[in-house]
């Protein structure tokens, strides 16, 4: 009955016109505290999973590859954790604004190139050195949020090397 009444009100011909960004946006719709929740869940896997990678890295031939994968994970699942808060629109437009548009794309490469470097180059050493970019990078990233840190250890950086 729902969908005869919005094809003859006119809203369905609406509904079409819509653009990609507008259905995801629409969809994600999350009352503030399913958003928390949802958050708290993503952000707490994404810890445990960084933690069980370091965890897991002093196996004996397989705790390296168990590292970069749970470690990566923990990471992609630590930065969608703030797609809850936002919205998963404003969170991408959030990223490649011009103050974060090189973080995010350091970081996001780091992400990718850890796990081909573990899985198809086969070079672990390569594989630590991209979580150690990771790591620099996701928490350049993470400072871009909060005004004038960046800019403050820029100059305690600039001073300390003079």
């Amino acid at each position: 009955m729902d969908k005869l009444k919005s094809v003859l009100s006119g809203e369905e011909a609406r509904r079409d016109d819509r653009t990609i960004l507008e259905t995801v946006n629409e969809a994600s719709t999350l009352g503030w505290g399913t958003r928390v929740k949802g958050f708290i869940a993503c952000f707490v896997v994404g810890a445990a999973c960084t933690v069980l990678g370091v965890c897991l890295l002093f196996l004996p031939r397989i705790g390296l590859i168990l590292f970069i994968v749970f470690y990566t994970f923990g990471n992609i699942c630590a930065l969608c954790s703030t797609m809850f808060l936002m919205g998963p629109v404003k969170q991408l437009k959030r990223m490649c604004e011009k103050t974060r548009a090189l973080a995010t794309t350091i970081m996001i490469t780091c992400l990718v190139l850890t796990l081909c470097a573990a899985f198809w180059w086969k070079n672990f050493g390569l594989a630590l050195l991209f979580c150690i970019l990771q790591v620099l990078s996701f928490s350049w990233y993470s400072l871009s949020y909060i005004p004038f840190v960046r800019e403050a250890i820029m100059r305690m950086v600039s001073v300390c090397l003079k």
